[in-house]
């Protein structure tokens, strides 16, 4: 069998979706040696894709793309005559759409269903672009990946897809989020002027789903009585997150809240380490990586009790409703201030992070392309 995966979405910051395609194509070739693998990457995350040079069962092509919209054109149009040229048995597309006319059986991956379900928290181009594209692809895969329980439940409800066609596989934290020493922690915190235990950690892109302007309120409900702990927000700007800024402002918490911008993964491990707790106020998700980050590097973790997140941290974290802000407040304040709920909180996340692995979305990925391949219903 020979499988393509498109791995051409990775952005230059990697967040949720790229960890989860980097982690899948460093793995499958690794559990899998009785099959070949063409992995279509930019080059700038060849290093990633194709770590020491790559494996001898897989074979790591450079497509490099000028912005998105060349890129989506390329998944149309030049996609497929790779496919057809390269005589792929399966092709993978990772990433809520492939190429609707190619030569391969095919295999789509479906991150979350945002774009449907919330549309009006993305921007204007692709709640055109998305939600028409992912039920087309949806409609026309051979087979369709949801990265948790969740996930194929919406496909199920909101499109009517056949259950059986989705296979729901959990993705993993990356082998380096694992507790960090004390050193190793002071140096990463130095290195942004935190001080380790001294701070509420959120990891995440600042956009509307991710309900971070409603994290700054809840903190500015209990600053007073956490006055040796600040709320640094660390990811990237997305779209749509002037009220996070503005809400700084207007609860006069300029000098309580900071702005780390993008943190890259090597830092990350040690900043969920260093944390008091790890705070994930998000509407929806389709998995939530970064609460199994966070957990895998003992933080203790208070989430929201929707979408994805029950499942992944089961009893391990404190749950509040997103739209809930006094809810969210006394769960920033009751881990704060109680030693003990921190220890155990640290202790079932450990417990809970260790569960999930790479490995095992690989093999059941396999079994995937395999079922794919040989047209099992």
């Amino acid at each position: 069998m020979r499988v393509g995966i498109d791995a051409t979405a990775v952005p230059m910051q990697r967040t949720g979706a790229g960890n989860y395609i980097v982690n899948l194509v460093r793995t499958v070739g690794q559990v899998d040696t009785a099959n070949e693998y063409v992995v279509f990457g930019q080059s700038a995350h060849e290093s990633d894709l194709s770590p020491n040079g790559g494996l001898p069962n897989v074979r790591f092509i450079r497509q490099d793309f000028p912005g998105r919209a060349a890129r989506l054109a390329w998944e149309q149009v030049g996609l497929p005559r790779q496919v057809r040229a390269l005589r792929l048995d399966v092709l993978h597309s990772p990433h809520y759409t492939m190429p609707l006319r190619h030569s391969a059986r095919s295999v789509v991956t479906f991150c979350d269903m945002t774009f449907v379900l919330h549309p009006d928290l993305h921007e204007r181009v692709k709640r055109i672009f998305f939600p028409t594209m992912m039920r087309l692809s949806a409609s026309r895969a051979d087979r369709l990946i949801a990265i948790s329980e969740r996930t194929r439940d919406d496909l199920v409800l909101m499109w009517g897809v056949d259950r059986s066609k989705v296979a729901a596989i959990p993705l993993a934290a990356d082998a380096e989020f694992r507790p960090r020493s004390r050193e190793e922690i002071a140096e990463a915190c130095g290195r942004y002027g935190l001080r380790p235990g001294g701070y509420i950690l959120y990891v995440g892109m600042l956009e509307p789903r991710k309900n971070v302007d409603r994290l700054v309120e809840a903190f500015g409900t209990v600053a007073n009585q956490l006055s040796d702990v600040d709320l640094v927000i660390a990811g990237r700007r997305g779209w749509m997150y002037d009220e996070i800024f503005s809400r700084v402002e207007a609860l006069g918490l300029r000098d309580r809240v900071r702005f780390t911008g993008y943190v890259p993964n090597q830092d990350l491990p040690a900043l969920y380490g260093g944390a008091r707790l790890f705070a994930y106020p998000s509407r929806y998700e389709g998995f939530g990586l970064p609460v199994l980050e966070a957990m895998s590097c003992g933080a203790p973790v208070v989430t929201t009790n929707v979408s994805a997140m029950p499942e992944v941290a089961g009893d391990a974290a404190i749950l509040v409703a997103p739209d809930d802000v006094a809810g969210l407040a006394a769960g920033l304040l009751r881990v704060s201030s109680d030693h003990a709920l921190r220890d155990d909180l640290r202790c079932r996340g450990l417990a809970r992070a260790k569960t999930f692995s790479w490995e095992r979305c690989a093999r059941e990925t396999i079994a995937v392309y395999e079922a794919t391949f040989v047209g099992k219903s």
